[in-house]
């Protein structure tokens, strides 16, 4: 087993252990009518930390709980960032102010980990212990809907170009799609074991799917026609991917230390980061043109022009484990701290 994979289970496995028996609902269920959920906690937060040396400024947001373990990221319709808290297995909001608002998944230890805005207007996140692909409205509604392959360990999720909302099964070896009315299907991976891990929609209309185990990128139509093409860098350990200002798709190379690009006709190019060993992790596209992206290990946040060329900019909180990170309606890049148990901002300056 590849050591990213590894990684998965280190993060996420305690959380799978300690809610394997203490689900209200069990996989293969639904929960039946939509939960309104007033938020559980709120709060207007102050900075706690914020730098600035004439390159983007850094500012973070302590969350109102201790240990949530915030994870994944995604811009709101309602210009608020939403992102999903693993161990507070809650749903958090947070203004461009900084006011953090959480909401609780109905499923005790659903685990919500994947979030993205669907076609909608509603945000959707998956649940990797729950089995489920949750929903939750602006004002904290939320639905759950059952994955029909059991312990499939839902993670990546992103809107298609179909109307509907597309996943992978981490574990399942599957991609997902659902409508808005919560109708599943499921595409098996020709690769066995390949763990898929992150999703996103290209420019050509078909989703892209990274496979850390089989260290691939894969392509899958709408209709469900699935095409792998094989990593240049042996063990890379691709882990997020996004759609660049090229349109063209760049992953995260967790083990190799590389940000990848690969164009819609399967080309790849691959760019090394300059701090050794850093583990690239999440990445997005800004509103300056340019690719920017975590580093678990190296505690920054990176920047990659479309040319290749590298810029790091370091986060004031040691040892933060920044995940996920998503650019905001306010042009900001806003990313989640697992350990630093905080929300971080990144103003781009001009």
């Amino acid at each position: 087993m590849h050591r990213a994979v590894y990684k998965i289970l280190i993060i996420l496995g305690l959380f799978l252990l300690m809610t394997a028996c203490s689900s209200t609902n069990g996989p293969g269920t639904n929960t039946g009518s939509p939960t309104s959920n007033t938020p559980t906690r709120t709060a207007s937060i102050t900075p706690t930390r914020s730098t600035n040396t004439g390159s983007p400024t850094i500012t973070e947001f302590d969350l109102p709980a201790a240990l949530s373990v915030p994870y994944q990221i995604t811009a709101g319709p309602d210009g608020n960032v939403w992102f999903t808290e693993l161990r507070g297995n809650k749903i958090g909001r947070i203004s461009s102010s900084g006011s953090i608002s959480e909401f609780s998944v109905p499923t005790t230890g659903g685990v919500p980990a994947g979030i993205t805005l669907g076609p909608d207007g509603k945000l959707w996140f998956t649940e990797l212990s729950g089995n489920k692909i949750g929903q939750i409205d602006s004002n904290g509604t939320i639905n759950e809907f059952a994955i029909p392959t059991p312990n499939s360990q839902p993670l990546g999720i992103t809107r298609g170009p179909d109307n509907a909302v597309w996943f992978i099964e981490n574990t399942g070896n599957k991609i997902g799609r659902i409508t808005t009315s919560g109708a599943i299907r499921e595409f098996a991976i020709p690769t066995a074991n390949s763990r898929p891990f992150g999703i996103t929609l290209g420019p050509d209309g078909n989703l892209w799917f990274t496979e850390v185990a089989s260290n691939k990128v894969g392509r899958i139509s709408p209709s469900g026609v699935i095409r792998e093409f094989s990593i240049p860098t042996a063990g890379s350990e691709p882990q997020n991917i996004t759609l660049g200002p090229d349109h063209q798709l760049w992953f995260t190379e967790f083990h190799s230390n590389q940000i990848g690009r690969i164009s819609t006709a399967g080309t790849f190019s691959e760019f090394s980061i300059p701090t050794t060993g850093s583990a690239p992790f999440g990445i997005t596209a800004g509103s300056d043109g340019n690719l920017w992206f975590t580093e678990i290990v190296g505690n920054k946040i990176g920047r990659i022009s479309p040319s290749g060329s590298i810029s790091e900019f370091a986060i004031p909180t040691g040892a933060s484990k920044p995940y996920g990170i998503v650019q905001g309606q306010d042009k900001a890049l806003w990313f989640t701290e697992e350990l630093g148990n905080k929300i971080g901002r990144v103003t781009i300056p001009g």
